[in-house]
């Protein structure tokens, strides 16, 4: 017992850093805004989720961004975007998780991605509106902006961006995972 415990906390740690490192890779996609740029780094939580269930994503998806909050900082010295780094990751690996566990196949994985790339993408607009574009016009001491503007942002930038960003992790994951799916579902089963 103390040895899988041992072995998970050592693995959560090492995916955590390996997330953590990932987030430095990141690039932009040019139409959108500058800050809106892709990493990989839920590719290591989603593997933790697989590997260790659900918390272990989660634990993985706090760690890389109260790393990367303290080392690197936050241009507005709040971690709004740190806080939408984490949401982000969660609505991603979280359905995939759930989704891939009622159909372990490779076709399963594909759908269980497919389906959290949507959710990411709808849930995160949803959010930006209410909660995350909002708290960035506060914390900047920007102007706020109107409804129709945010919407129109929303729709043109946040919700193509995160399908865009879904995707292409989804298609590394998958390039990933038709390699490693069947040692994926062996450490799940010892854990």
């Amino acid at each position: 017992m103390k040895k899988i415990k041992v072995r998970q906390l050592v693995s959560i740690a090492m995916l955590s850093s390996i997330a953590y490192i990932l987030m430095f890779l990141n690039f932009p996609v040019p139409p959108f805004p500058a800050f809106l740029k892709i990493d990989f780094s839920d590719i290591p939580a989603l593997i933790g989720a697989l590997i260790f269930g659900p918390s272990a994503g989660v634990l993985i998806e706090l760690m890389k961004n109260i790393l990367d909050y303290f080392i690197k900082g936050s241009e507005t010295g709040v971690p709004v975007g740190h806080i939408a780094n984490f949401l982000a990751g969660l609505l991603y690996i979280l359905p995939t998780y759930y989704f891939y566990k009622k159909m372990k196949t490779k076709t399963g994985m594909t759908i269980a991605l497919v389906l959290g790339t949507i959710l990411m993408s709808v849930c995160m607009s949803v959010l930006n509106y209410f909660v995350i574009l909002p708290a960035y016009t506060y914390f900047l001491n920007m102007p706020a902006m109107s409804g129709p503007e945010i919407r129109q942002y929303i729709v043109a930038s946040i919700l193509p961006f995160n399908f865009i960003k879904g995707i292409a992790m989804s298609v590394v994951f998958m390039l990933l995972f038709a390699k490693m799916g069947g040692w994926l579902n062996k450490q799940a089963s010892i854990s």
